[in-house]
């Protein structure tokens, strides 16, 4: 059933104006952190033009939101980052790329309940010839929404046919569809690219919403730009009694952002019910997406810690070492996916995904990559194939990064310690060695971060910094007092690049380190053990969160 009509009839701030399109595409956005879309065929209904008077949105009525504005200024961009959903409707970096109307809801993810219907129209393409249309051909006495309504009933609005006939020349069907739309919306959005100059066709259309009577709240998009124009475009809004607006990045996304349309929106409208609940409820699931976050990426490292792997002390580590590596690389880039996912980003063709950066593809156990993040090696020797392997003396209780033991071999390191556990035990543990753990942490948080920050309308990889802020590996590569060489006098502990130095690991990942079932890249059984390494996941999960290492 139409959300916009009832029995038949259009329901919402004005409900004697009957749509004369149907939406042309059928969304509903289950909870903020799910959707699920359908298309439907546009429908041809006749034109109908009922007289009425005025009402105002009910309590507890789903509020019905039109987003409206120029061509290209980004409104499907809005509403796939309010949606998060990167496949709602057609970005594309050109003019009228909506030509239908689209619905999508925003439901409350617990009951059920429709909290806000959104409406994404077609660009307002030429509104300054519309509006010497309604002056040439309505009278000026008339109230707007009389003047809209006979613009609505005129050959020039039906476009096609209609207007063949009529022999006329100007095609306004686009921005019928618009006004319809608004008519039958309790109020609507204007977006603004922010980078645009404030022009006299951008004052026509604002002109031409006034006299639908709703409420209309300017939307700032492209606010990270560098060339924004807001302060102009404020004066110009104040000039025509809009003095409520907001900034909503549809590429760099602030949470706090969105809640700020959402409140700013509440203080326009009498029964505002609907948008508190929304903002509580998704102020609820943006915090469980948070803690889930940092669930999978603490279950990712404590199963990277508990990765061990036992050899003869006569054999050669290096083909283990390679095996080891790959599974890690594997492990990690399915942690990579799991984020992605949940923060509905996906590795598809509609959205390029944080993976395509360089700072995600790079190999963690690239010695110049450990490098850049300012994570210091106990000795050179740790460089290239063998960076990441340790070997636990495990009789002894001392733990060295192999690179340190063959670094020490002059020194008699290695043969006194091997010979040793040679007598004890006759193996060697295989695990993965701090400075990688470390690494690997840290390069997940970036990723959780920018994620938090990556609007759904990103299409560019490079868009997935935000804001003139940098990753900790950008931090690291362009500070120059961060330096893996042995003569450095950098304190690792005072490093602020990494989420713990690297000698410092959690609590939690050191006791993973003796624990080698807790890793299904050592078992291979991957339930049982993420069942045994639960509850150190979300101990490890709150550290991560608060940032503190021990």
């Amino acid at each position: 059933m139409d959300n916009n009509k009832t029995n038949g009839q259009p329901v919402g701030l004005f409900a004697n104006k009957a749509l004369k399109d149907e939406p042309h595409v059928g969304y509903v956005n289950a909870a903020p952190t799910a959707s699920t879309q359908t298309h439907a065929t546009e429908e041809s209904n006749d034109l109908t033009v009922h007289a009425g008077k005025k009402t105002t949105i009910a309590s507890g009525e789903a509020l019905k939101l039109a987003v409206v504005g120029h061509t290209n200024t980004g409104k499907t961009s809005i509403l796939r980052t309010l949606l998060r959903d990167v496949y709602f409707g057609e970005v594309k970096n050109e003019a009228a790329t909506t030509r239908h109307v689209e619905q999508a809801k925003l439901t409350d993810s617990q009951t059920g309940e429709d909290l806000v219907i959104l409406y994404d129209t077609p660009g307002l393409e030429d509104a300054s010839g519309l509006m010497d249309w309604l002056e040439d051909n309505t009278a000026s006495r008339r109230d707007g929404i009389e003047r809209l309504q006979q613009f609505l009933a005129a050959d020039i609005a039906q476009g096609g046919d209609a207007l063949t006939s009529s022999g006329g020349n100007d095609d306004y069907s686009q921005e019928a569809k618009v006004i319809r739309q608004l008519l039958a919306s309790d109020m609507a959005i204007y977006v603004v690219d922010a980078r645009e100059p404030v022009l006299g066709k951008y004052k026509d259309e604002l002109a031409i919403l006034s006299w639908a009577a709703i409420p209309v709240m300017p939307v700032f998009n492209f606010t990270d730009s560098q060339d924004a124009n807001i302060d102009e475009w404020q004066t110009m809004l104040a000039r025509r009694n809009l003095h409520i607006s907001t900034r909503f990045d549809s590429v760099a996304f602030e949470f706090e952002d969105e809640m700020r349309l959402w409140q700013n929106l509440a203080t326009m409208l009498t029964h505002s019910e609907m948008l508190k609940q929304l903002m509580t409820r998704r102020t609820e699931n943006w915090a469980q997406l948070y803690d889930e976050a940092n669930i999978i990426i603490a279950d990712f490292l404590l199963n990277v810690a508990a990765f061990v792997y036992e050899i003869n002390e006569d054999d050669d580590p290096m083909p283990i070492l390679a095996q080891m590596q790959e599974a890690v690389r594997q492990s990690e880039r399915a942690m990579q996916h799991n984020l992605l996912n949940l923060y509905k980003f996906y590795d598809n063709a509609v959205a390029a995904t944080p993976l395509e950066l360089q700072a995600y593809q790079q190999d963690p156990f690239d010695p110049e990559l450990l490098k850049s993040y300012g994570i210091r090696t106990t000795s050179g020797a740790a460089a290239g194939a063998l960076l990441g392997l340790g070997i636990d003396a495990a009789a002894l209780g001392t733990t060295l990064g192999l690179g340190a033991a063959i670094g020490g071999i002059a020194g008699g390191l290695l043969s006194n310690t091997s010979s040793i556990a040679d007598r004890i035990t006759g193996v060697k543990r295989l695990y993965i060695d701090p400075a990688t753990l470390t690494l690997l942490a840290t390069r997940a948080i970036d990723l959780l971060t920018a994620l938090r920050h990556r609007g759904h309308a990103a299409t560019d990889a490079t868009q997935l910094l935000y804001k003139g802020e940098k990753s900790s590996l950008e931090t690291s590569s362009n500070d120059g007092s961060y330096h893996n060489d042995s003569n450095s006098n950098t304190d690792e502990d005072s490093n602020p690049i990494t989420v713990w130095p690297a000698n410092k690991l959690p609590s939690e990942l050191k006791k993973a380190r003796g624990k080698p079932q807790w890793s299904s890249l050592s078992s291979g059984k991957s339930e049982q053990a993420q069942l045994l390494r639960a509850d150190m996941a979300w101990s490890l999960a709150s550290k991560l969160q608060s940032r503190e290492p021990e």
